[in-house]
């Protein structure tokens, strides 16, 4: 009896292991660096060893941290802490620290981020105040700020040259263009409705933008405000990714949970991802320009694609809820502490 009851026991001690995942087993082989996540429900950030999917660190944040930036030697990134944070997180990805807090608090919800020219300044919106805001990270200061003149302005993007800012306002049915050196509003874009995803190609002349209560992407003409395309059947079209050489388009779909896939010169859809109950969120790409990192907020992990093939190449252990993510080129060794 006594060895039956050991032998039960043993078999349900194995089985618990084999119903594991186990990152490293499911982390695509080919791939180096480092993997940054933010977790909005954790608030904290993880630091994920891409060949072998090891957890390397896990770093506080502010309150709620929502989207992330990585500088392109993969030195420095900074996350917006959105959710009561009201702050900036700056971490040294080589030294797996946080180097600094910089506090937002006159300009609260900061959330959208993108590097300036030289990428020593970030241009942040802060929803509740109607500002873009530029800080130099190095020093934590705040430089200046800039008026959108719109209510809701979450999500930022950037022409290549860092001359024209454009912010989703949520709450206005907007797009605020903006002129970066002169801080000057230049002119509103009237968008459909409640917008929040938001790029533009390298020229800056086109603005992609996801409308979430007319479940429609469109491409406006920043000089016109005329819309050339739009694609519908989105729920909440979450976050839009352009590839560098900008010839296709990832679209996470959170609403109902997809990932869709466009050509961006033709137009055509290429593919699609059914994503049931794992809530894609936020995007990033692999140096290749064809490889996709994808947040899955509702499983608590990363995805990893082909965007050519739609293939699901693998995928990595997350803490919960994770949203902003960004690649590193660095390779990292894991802190051993004492």
């Amino acid at each position: 009896m006594k060895i039956s009851t050991k032998l039960s026991c043993l078999i349900v001690f194995l089985a618990a292991i084999c119903a594991v995942p186990i990152a490293i087993a499911q982390s695509p082989p080919d791939l180096r660096g480092t993997l940054i996540v933010l977790n909005k429900s954790g608030h904290d950030a993880n630091f994920i060893d891409l060949r072998s999917g090891e957890i390397l660190e896990t770093l506080a944040t502010g309150r709620g941290p929502h989207e992330l930036v990585v500088t392109d030697d993969g030195r420095w990134a900074i996350g917006t802490d959105y959710s009561g944070g009201n702050s900036l997180t700056v971490f040294d990805v080589e030294e797996l620290a946080v180097a600094r807090t910089i506090s937002l608090r006159d300009y609260p919800r900061p959330h959208g981020i993108l590097f300036l020219p030289g990428q020593r300044e970030v241009i942040v919106t802060s929803e509740a105040s109607q500002q873009l805001v530029i800080v130099d990270f190095h020093e934590g200061e705040i430089v200046r700020t800039i008026d959108t003149e719109q209510s809701g302005s979450h999500m930022v993007a950037l022409s290549e040259d860092g001359t024209t800012a454009f912010t989703s306002n949520g709450s206005s049915n907007s797009v605020s263009v903006i002129d970066v050196a002169t801080g000057q509003l230049t002119k509103t874009l009237d968008v459909p409705d409640r917008p929040e995803a938001i790029t533009t190609n390298k020229r800056g002349d086109e603005v992609w933008v996801g409308s979430n209560s007319e479940e429609v992407v469109s491409v406006i003409s920043a000089a016109s405000g005329e819309i050339s395309r739009q694609w519908n059947g989105f729920s909440w079209p979450y976050r839009i990714l352009l590839t560098d050489d900008e010839k296709y388009a990832v679209i996470s779909d959170l609403g109902n949970e997809q990932l869709r896939f466009f050509d961006v010169n033709s137009g055509a859809e290429i593919g699609k991802i059914d994503l049931a109950g794992a809530q894609p969120q936020g995007v990033a790409l692999y140096p290749d320009d064809r490889t996709l990192f994808v947040s899955l907020s509702g499983q608590n992990k990363v995805l990893v694609v082909n965007i050519l093939t739609q293939e699901i190449l693998g995928e990595y252990a997350t803490g919960d809820a994770p949203d902003g993510i960004g690649y590193s080129r660095l390779v990292l060794k894991k802190t051993i502490t004492y």
